[in-house]
């Protein structure tokens, strides 16, 4: 019979690992403060991050900061009206305010933004977590079945679902994240590959923890990191997805303020009223590369390598 004190190291293992192990970046107030100094250091991530912020408050404090009704129509007497004190960013063919409705817009192009990337990061972890957990079969299955989405052409099939189906937020966000899950699971599978091998794991198995204890308590934890750098630039490429949908007539439709709408209908005034699409094209714009350098600024800080390598 074993001498219960060669369980002890075994222990230590799984304690020390888990300490220290890359999910561990960020608890507690020393982490904490060293994410910040890192993230600090990225002048484009801090630039991005007030960009995203004055975008959060806009879409959340929409009703308290448009200076008008978004679908309140005058064309009597603002019928595209330039830049003034009374519009500040000019008015559209119905004589509605640009500035409340690029206001109102941020909400849907955030909603549709978060509630896409939240479905395609859902549905990729769990797929990309049990392909490289449980390996063999199975993850020959869900990786074949992640390379046919990912050969599907995402904007027709996009296209595809708006046709047939109601072109409204939900519908929209749903298709994003159906279509977009495939990079977020290789991600997630790369991840789990590269964590379940670590000694820490190797204790929790020796331990006789059950292996959903195992996934749930000591890999996904550790496999989180460069899932919020994906989810951050995920969000920005549903933004620019859902624009080009309104572009090209498909997203969301009148009179619902949406980014990508404004400026398919300003293109045709683009000599005479130039403001109608150029500041809906700007927000879109200014929205994107925010998140794109809050994400750049997050890998760099999440990631302890490139933490070392800049220091």
């Amino acid at each position: 019979m074993s001498d219960p004190k060669e369980r002890i190291p075994v222990q230590n293992i799984l304690v020390q690992q888990a300490r220290t192990s890359q999910g561990d970046e960020l608890s507690g107030p020393a982490n904490a403060a060293r994410f910040w100094r890192t993230f600090r250091r990225h002048r484009l991530g801090l630039v991005g991050l007030v960009i995203v912020g004055t975008m959060v408050l806009a879409a959340v404090g929409a009703p308290y900061l448009a200076p008008a009704d978004p679908l309140a129509q005058d064309i009597l007497r603002a019928r595209l009206q330039p830049p003034s004190a009374a519009h500040p960013l000019g008015t559209d063919e119905l004589g509605r305010d640009l500035l409340s409705r690029l206001i109102y817009g941020a909400r849907i192009s955030l909603t549709i933004g978060l509630l896409a990337e939240g479905t395609a990061l859902l549905i990729g972890s769990v797929i990309g977590a049990l392909a490289g957990f449980l390996g063999g079969r199975v993850d020959d299955l869900l990786m074949r079945i992640t390379e046919i989405f990912m050969a599907i052409p995402s904007l027709l099939f996009l296209i595809a679902v708006v046709a047939i189906l109601e072109p409204n937020v939900v519908t929209i966000a749903l298709a994003l994240g159906v279509i977009g899950w495939p990079s977020e699971a290789r991600v997630m599978r790369s991840q789990v590959l590269a964590v379940k091998n670590l000694e820490y794991v190797t204790a929790a198995h020796a331990l006789g923890l059950r292996p959903y204890q195992v996934l749930l308590r000591h890999i996904l934890p550790n496999a989180l990191s460069p899932m919020i750098v994906v989810g951050t630039l995920g969000i920005a490429g549903a933004i620019l997805t859902e624009a080009t949908l309104s572009f090209l007539g498909l997203g969301i439709q009148q009179p619902i303020p949406s980014w990508g709408t404004m400026v398919y209908t300003g293109q045709n005034y683009i000599f005479t009223a130039w403001w109608y699409a150029v500041f809906p094209g700007l927000a879109i714009m200014l929205t994107v590369l925010g998140f794109n350098f809050v994400g750049d600024a997050l890998r760099d800080a999440l990631d302890p390598n490139r933490v070392t390598q800049r220091t």
